[in-house]
């Protein structure tokens, strides 16, 4: 299994893999009300067996290419995760996503671990742009996309039903020769 250092505070980017489902699970209990605040994945992950389907269904969009799940690491604890749910190197497009626990919010994680796998979609799978999908009320994942060197694309109003209510959902991107430049400069 690899890791991938995010900086010296014992952060790493790794695979999260069917294997883990317990993890997950436990993970997703830890955090379920703050990552659930915007992100659906609690609402799926709710036992042992939707956890490792969860994980196998990743598991398979990787196999096809089409799509790749990573868990953020402190200290070896899973504390969040990001991913490509949407992985297309024919059209040369990919979706990331994140979630983190609340006791790791605010220091960076995601944008760090965003920023080494969206390095190597642009970079070593030829991926041309790189879309954010978010919820306008979710500050701190609009923060990231900023952080990132994203720019917002716009608003699809009420596109989002999600928990009784429909959200505003802003779609954000960079593309590979912003990103480039970014790194560049």
């Amino acid at each position: 299994m690899f890791a991938i250092s995010l900086g010296d505070d014992g952060a790493e980017l790794t695979p999260l893999e069917p294997w883990q489902a317990e993890e997950l699970l436990d993970h997703m209990d830890r955090g379920r009300e703050f990552i659930g605040a915007h992100v659906g994945l609690p609402d799926i992950v709710t036992d042992l067996d939707s956890a490792r389907s969860y994980l196998q269904g990743y598991a398979d969009k990787a196999a096809r290419d089409a799509g790749r799940l990573y868990a953020i690491r402190v200290d070896g604890k899973l504390v969040g995760g990001v991913m490509f749910r949407i992985f297309d190197t024919e059209s040369e497009l990919a979706e990331a996503g994140c979630w983190v626990e609340p006791g790791y919010a605010g220091r960076g994680l995601v944008t760090r671990a965003c920023r080494v796998i969206l390095d190597w979609a642009i970079e070593e799978r030829g991926i041309h742009r790189v879309e954010w999908h978010v919820s306008s009320a979710n500050a701190p994942s609009i923060a990231v996309a900023r952080r990132l060197g994203m720019s917002r694309d716009g608003v699809m109003r009420q596109s989002y039903p999600y928990r009784g209510e429909r959200a505003d959902m802003e779609v954000w991107s960079v593309l590979a020769p912003e990103w480039r430049a970014a790194k560049a400069a």
